[in-house]
């Protein structure tokens, strides 16, 4: 009888340490990067009046994206997140590389901006207006019972002795 009881704690210390760990892994941060991997020697080699598109390209790669209005823009974005396990992440960092081009492409600015640029957006509101009636849940769910066919009943094949 004691070796049976020394057991179930053994084994129910054991199911204990297992759950406290499994709980604490879900507290964990998780840590993501999104966009452009910055080399800072790289970065550092473009300079103004200097290089041109071509040896941007080369040297940088690809930008993030380009600029739709000013077609003498092209940035790179990088940006650090961090988040706890469900939650929406958060930018811990961000560096937004902005290079200007002149009309004959050769760079005239180079710009950096941190996450002091970052706007927060919240949409207002959990619902979007939209007209008609408001319907429960209940009509949404049964509302078109017996409605098919409606319409039409009667309609296509059958007897045709009647008039």
């Amino acid at each position: 009888m004691v070796k049976a009881v020394r057991m179930v704690g053994r084994f129910g210390g054991l199911t204990a340490a297992i759950a406290v760990v499994a709980l604490a892994g879900g507290c964990t941060s998780l840590r993501s990067h999104q966009g452009y991997i910055i080399d800072a020697d790289l970065v550092n080699s473009v300079q103004p009046g200097v290089d041109n598109r071509a040896s941007v390209l080369q040297t940088l790669g690809k930008p993030s994206f380009a600029s739709q209005f000013n077609s003498g823009e092209w940035y790179y974005v990088a940006r650090d997140s961090r988040n706890l396990a469900y939650l929406n992440p958060k930018a811990r960092s961000q560096l937004t590389l902005k290079i200007a081009f002149d009309q004959k492409g050769v760079v005239s600015n180079i710009t950096r901006t941190g996450l002091d640029q970052v706007a927060s957006v919240r949409p207002y509101g959990k619902t979007t207006p939209t007209l008609g009636r408001k319907r429960s849940f209940f009509e949404e769910l049964f509302g078109n019972i017996g409605s098919v066919g409606a319409a039409g009943a009667g309609t296509g094949g059958g007897d045709d002795s009647q008039p």
